[in-house]
């Protein structure tokens, strides 16, 4: 079977990417890309398939055990210095921020955007700050190493849609329930969350140093803690990227198995026929 010049990837669905139809033939249908197999040509593969599958699902398994961990430690991090004055200080300054940033209403309740801009991957930890660069020239650089951000961002994201701005809300990929990001585009407005692993590149609008709020007795008091915990979790942060890279070499050496066994010309065929049925859904 003939491969295409373009870029192989491997064309079966591996976690997290399988998604099962919830009413097949009613609202979805499958469709079996295992047709353009050559599964004569892949039985004498079969072991070293199966050794690879296996070696990248383990890889995995200890990448999300590892990140886990990490997010744990900061979590109890952030827990240990978000104390109610630290709450109140961080008020204080957001509805500051409200009144200054947030005054002009616009009609109606602002729409909702959800996305991740920060993502822990087997390059590390990579921000897309060109995004942020892209849909705002205002840009408040939050400096913050425990985790405090999100009892700033949280209450000027509810003032931002009352007041009818659109917002990009944009969770910390080490805790979802978090933020790490916000962004106004309407209003050419930003705020990031900037950390000694990944900084802010560019300068800023205004630079809030959140670091400074914690109370001072707390960080001392507990010093010996919090440095065992950031240099526990930027360990296992650092072994959880380690078990990315390992994963993505073992699964592309899953691809390099199967991809001269895979009639890539067919497959594109098919795509293009199912979107064309796509399309004519749509003109109806």
């Amino acid at each position: 079977m003939q491969r295409t010049a373009c870029p192989p990837k491997c064309p079966f669905g591996t976690t997290p990417h399988v998604v099962e139809p919830k009413c097949p033939g009613v609202v979805e249908r499958y469709i079996d890309l295992s047709q353009f197999y050559d599964r004569a040509g892949l039985q004498p593969l079969k072991a070293d398939i199966l050794a690879a599958t296996a070696e990248y699902q383990g890889h995995y398994k200890r990448a999300y055990r590892c990140l886990g961990a990490a997010g744990e430690l900061r979590r109890d991090m952030t827990e240990l210095l978000d104390t109610p004055e630290v709450g109140q200080r961080l008020a204080k300054r957001a509805a500051g921020i409200i009144a200054r940033e947030l005054k002009r209403p616009a009609q109606g309740e602002g729409r909702l955007e959800q996305r991740f801009l920060s993502a822990v991957t087997h390059q590390g930890t990579v921000t897309l700050w060109g995004t942020v660069g892209a849909q705002a020239d205002r840009v408040y650089e939050l400096v913050d190493q425990y985790g405090l951000a999100h009892r700033m961002l949280a209450p000027i994201l509810t003032a931002g849609l009352a007041a009818g701005h659109d917002a990009v809300a944009c969770p910390d990929p080490m805790a979802p329930d978090r933020l790490a990001h916000l962004v106004f585009p309407g209003l050419s407005l930003a705020f990031v969350t900037s950390t000694q692993e990944d900084p802010w590149p560019h300068r800023a609008h205004r630079r809030l140093r959140l670091d400074a709020m914690a109370d001072p007795e707390v960080c001392r008091l507990n010093r010996p803690r919090l440095r065992f915990t950031k240099r526990v979790a930027a360990a296992l942060l650092e072994e959880g990227v380690a078990a990315l890279s390992q994963a993505k070499a073992a699964h592309d050496r899953l691809e390099q198995l199967y991809n001269p066994y895979v009639d890539f010309d067919s497959a594109a065929s098919a795509a293009d026929r199912l979107a064309d049925q796509i399309l004519a859904l749509r003109d109806e």
